[in-house]
């Protein structure tokens, strides 16, 4: 019975109790949702675009955050390093769309996602090689972006909200509501839709798909950079940063593998979800349950909606 209780019950007389703490938690969770859901959109914009889930789109935060930081280090100014990390990522789209994807028109799903597992391990190879493996401070005040604090006083507790999460949130933000229109309303936009329903349909009516990738990748490559400024300013630049994108697959089961929208809702159930879950029940089993939580609520959510909360549901004749 103290079991059931503490599980509950007691997490939530604990809400109640310290509301000015329970706000904090929910503030910590939705910083964290937005930069996975700033993962996530990576992943959406190249299956949106083009049907390949890109594995590699983690390595791509970790590649982009290493050369701005790389080139800083070099002796270049914060702003022109920043500049040529941009053009870099441009150089990738087209480097991986001449030499990969050009080969690969019309071929089954598999072969894709083969063809970005092995980019992935050629960028962490040639990344080390050029990097190195040791990890690097983001160069956050250089490039301009708010440091410190502000507390508030709220319900008779402190809430404290870090100048760098409120960055990372309005800037997402930004680039949700920027690509969600992009995809909507432009002409390009249009077909890079119907370059993922066809590709062979595509061609047929003049849509060149060498053009379409290497813009979707190139702007793949711009929210990889982002990502990795805004993770690399609240922690070291390094490639454990990797393994923080795999959180977006439970929030693209959650928002749907081609939802802009949904990449953001998505991002923010996970995240508030497992901060919740690791600070009121995860001393119940002995902690960590943030580092699994994201998976079994996806796990929960694919029996029901398999298609996620705002995905097109598929339905084949046959």
């Amino acid at each position: 019975m103290e079991f059931l209780y503490n599980l509950l019950i007691d997490p939530f007389v604990q809400m109640v109790e310290l509301p000015d703490f329970f706000l904090q938690v929910l503030w910590e969770g939705f910083v964290s949702g937005v930069l996975y859901a700033l993962i996530a959109l990576g992943f959406v914009l190249i299956f949106k675009a083009s049907g390949v889930f890109n594995f590699a789109q983690g390595i791509m935060v970790v590649f982009a955050a290493l050369s701005l930081v790389g080139l800083y280090a070099l002796g270049m100014p914060a702003y022109i390093a920043l500049i040529a990390t941009i053009a870099i990522m441009g150089i990738l789209a087209v480097a991986v769309q001449k030499t990969i994807f050009h080969h690969l028109v019309n071929q089954p799903d598999i072969i894709l996602l083969m063809a970005t597992i092995g980019l992935t391990y050629f960028l962490i190879g040639f990344g080390e090689f050029v990097f190195g493996g040791d990890p690097k401070v983001m160069i956050t005040e250089e490039l301009g972006l708010p440091t410190g604090s502000t507390a508030f006083d709220v319900l008779g507790g402190l809430v404290i909200l870090q100048h760098i999460d409120i960055a990372a949130a309005v800037i997402a933000i930004i680039m949700v509501t920027a690509l969600a229109i992009f995809f909507n309303k432009t002409r390009i936009g249009r077909a890079l839709r119907a370059v993922a329903d066809d590709h062979q349909a595509a061609l047929s009516v003049g849509i060149s798909l060498d053009q379409i990738w290497i813009i979707v990748w190139f702007a793949a490559g711009i929210v990889a950079l982002a990502t990795g400024i805004m993770w690399g300013a609240r922690s070291d630049v390094s490639f454990a940063l990797e393994i923080i994108a795999f959180k977006a697959l439970p929030v693209l089961i959650l928002g749907g593998f081609t939802s802009i929208p949904g990449a953001i809702v998505g991002g923010l159930i996970i995240g508030i979800g497992e901060k919740i879950g690791e600070i009121y029940w995860g001393p119940l089993v002995g902690g960590g349950i943030e580092s699994w939580l994201a998976y079994v609520i996806a796990l929960i959510f694919l029996l029901f909606r398999p298609q996620g909360l705002f995905g097109e549901k598929i339905i084949e004749r046959v």
